[in-house]
């Protein structure tokens, strides 16, 4: 069951998607679902994606991705606590998310289905 500020999801970006899945699945048996060209989700002990495309070029760390029942009022806690909002709320296939970085200079996310 999904819980507000737990780590619920993390992605990371492939220059070459195809490349990056046969992979993971080559040395470690995972299996995709793939969301469009440059999309490719999994579910292997925790859900998460990889994702190729413009966003894909900087920096090649994973996205840690946090849960929130109510967007808003966990992107105003993250505001209230001294977080600072990198990409406002935003909607993407399966839900709507932010991201925020914290005061020591980490990019996290939040998402809901909502």
């Amino acid at each position: 069951m999904r819980e507000d500020g737990k780590i619920d999801y993390v992605e990371w970006p492939a220059a070459d998607l195809p490349r990056t899945k046969r992979f993971y699945a080559e040395a470690f048996g995972w299996r995709f679902t793939d969301y469009g060209p440059d999309y490719a989700a999994f579910n292997e002990g925790l859900d998460g994606g990889i994702h190729s495309g413009a966003d894909s070029t900087g920096a090649k760390v994973p996205m840690v991705i946090l849960y929130a029942r109510d967007l808003e009022a966990m992107e105003a806690k993250v505001r209230a606590a001294g977080g600072v909002i990198t990409h406002p709320i935003f909607s993407f296939p399966g839900g709507r998310r932010f991201h925020f970085r914290d005061p020591g200079g980490a990019e996290l996310a939040v998402w809901s289905e909502k």
